[in-house]
């Protein structure tokens, strides 16, 4: 494997980072400001049930896919056309 073939490795893994983390986020930054507001209302209601924040996660998370699941598949389908496009590079030069 040529100094071109790691190359272009290199930049399909750094891409499939660059993409991970980019579809990452707005998941976990939901579940994040949900976790926040539901603690939040248990501290001032003394209600300490630890499942109650599941079902708004859920609910958070499930509605996040549903206006931004589209776009996540834009994002991952580019990703593999990019793959197989360096693959083909590296196997037949």
């Amino acid at each position: 494997m040529g100094e071109a073939a790691s190359s272009d490795l290199l930049s399909v893994f750094g891409q499939a980072l660059l993409i991970a983390l980019t579809l990452m986020g707005p998941i976990i930054g939901v579940t994040l400001i949900i976790g926040v507001v539901v603690a939040v209302i248990q501290a001032a209601t003394q209600i300490q049930e630890p499942t109650l924040s599941f079902a708004p996660k859920l609910i958070g998370i499930a509605a996040l896919l549903v206006f931004a699941g589209a776009w996540m598949m834009d994002q991952i389908a580019a990703l593999f056309r990019f793959a197989v496009d360096v693959a083909l590079r590296v196997v037949a030069p």
